[in-house]
């Protein structure tokens, strides 16, 4: 694998901490901005909806510079969010430092999504795609637990500072490594939105929105869930989420090895095992053990979708395929939002901490079904393209007759 993915995956890592550690210093942040706890939560709502916005808004910005130029820009961009957040006076300014912050996510994996499947030869594109959303699930078992350790200890500030400091490390890392590709001519901005025409573009997206909500809706309230069902302390949810960042780190270097090989029953694999798995947890969520196991299952199989999945967006918008791509990238933050407010939807109408878990199944087996839908359209499209060319063949030509 090239060094140049390196400086992909070290950015992928920052941004991975500075989307989940708001989540472990949200109190320390709340008792600094005299606010409450659920006003504090908009720093979550509000990086979410900035990736969902940003995704698009800025890919289509960058279509007029070369994609290295516009990744130096994107993390730019985020280290400036952060440097306001750490800065921020006031709690305004520091949720429009998250924001800020936000707005290069989406593009930035999208963007770099293409770049490491250029990177390498057709047959390992998948993998190379792997190799950058390491640094995502590598965040989430060291950074996002360091990150909070540190806030807690040295002040949640200290912890946005150094947050910035990552991005001045992966911006230099994409201007030394990563090579200058040729800007694409030809490709405007009505290329790129002419993707989603494309029924299987859409298809994915709705895959990607459905399978990955799925995860989110049980571990968004994996901490009352552990707590009051489990039976676990508090302090133990830390290294809980631990497991569940070990379980992403595998399943995402696993889906990317095999989506290379064979994409769409990887999907199958791993979406209808995952629905199975959330299932399961409404009953295994009351034993310790057995309640670990699953949170580690959980990690692994959710993020053995998202190679395979923003494989297919980038193969089904060929020719264009950035924008798909990093509109793809918001869809997993749509599916986040959409599951954590299903998920609080069941548990308020009283039925349980564990319920979260049923509608996590539910949207995974969705997504399984549409996964399945897309491989037969595209089977019945392929055999009626077949049928076309064959019928238009030319005639053979008669042999000529003997005297």
């Amino acid at each position: 694998m090239p060094l140049a993915l390196l400086a992909l995956a070290i950015g992928a890592f920052g941004i991975g901490t500075t989307e989940f550690v708001i989540m472990g210093l949200l109190p320390e942040v709340a008792a600094d901005f005299r606010v409450s706890i659920p006003t504090a939560g908009f720093l979550v709502t509000g990086y979410a909806l900035g990736v969902v916005l940003g995704a698009p808004l800025m890919t289509l910005l960058g279509t007029r510079v070369t994609r290295k130029r516009m990744l130096m820009l994107l993390m730019g961009l985020f280290i400036v969010g952060n440097v306001v957040s750490a800065l921020a006076p006031v709690f305004g300014v520091m949720l429009a430092g998250r924001v800020i912050a936000s707005l290069a996510h989406g593009a930035f994996f999208g963007i770099g999504s293409v770049v490491a499947a250029d990177l390498v030869a057709p047959q390992k594109k998948a993998g190379a795609i792997a190799m950058m959303f390491t640094g995502l699930t590598v965040a989430n078992v060291v950074g996002v637990p360091l990150g909070t350790y540190i806030g807690q200890s040295a002040g949640w500030r200290t912890t946005f500072v150094l947050v910035a400091l990552l991005g001045v490390i992966g911006l230099i890392g994409v201007a030394k490594l990563v090579p200058e590709q040729p800007k694409h001519e030809g490709v405007r901005v009505r290329h790129e939105l002419a993707a989603f025409r494309n029924v299987q573009v859409l298809l994915a997206m709705a895959m990607t929105v459905l399978g990955f909500g799925g995860v989110f809706a049980a571990i968004t309230y994996i901490t009352p869930m552990m707590t009051e069902t489990a039976g676990y302390s508090a302090s133990s949810v830390t290294w809980l989420l631990v497991l569940f960042g070990l379980g992403m780190v595998g399943g995402n270097l696993v889906g990317g090895r095999f989506a290379d090989r064979h994409l769409m029953p990887m999907l199958y694999v791993s979406l209808g095992a995952l629905a199975l798995v959330l299932s399961l947890f409404t009953v295994t969520a009351h034993d310790k053990v057995a309640a670990a196991v699953t949170i580690v299952l959980i990690g692994a199989l959710g993020f053995a979708t998202v190679p395979p999945l923003q494989k297919r967006v980038l193969d089904q918008a060929a020719g264009a395929p950035t924008l798909a791509s990093a509109v793809n990238i918001g869809a997993f933050n749509l599916g986040n939002a959409l599951s954590a407010w299903l998920g609080g939807l069941v548990i308020a109408a009283g039925l349980g901490y564990t319920a979260p878990n049923w509608v996590g199944a539910i949207l995974a087996g969705s997504a399984l079904v549409l996964a399945v839908v897309s491989s037969l359209l595209e089977r019945r499209t392929a055999g009626a393209e077949g049928r076309l060319v064959a019928g238009s063949s030319p005639a053979p030509v008669a042999a000529p007759a003997r005297h």
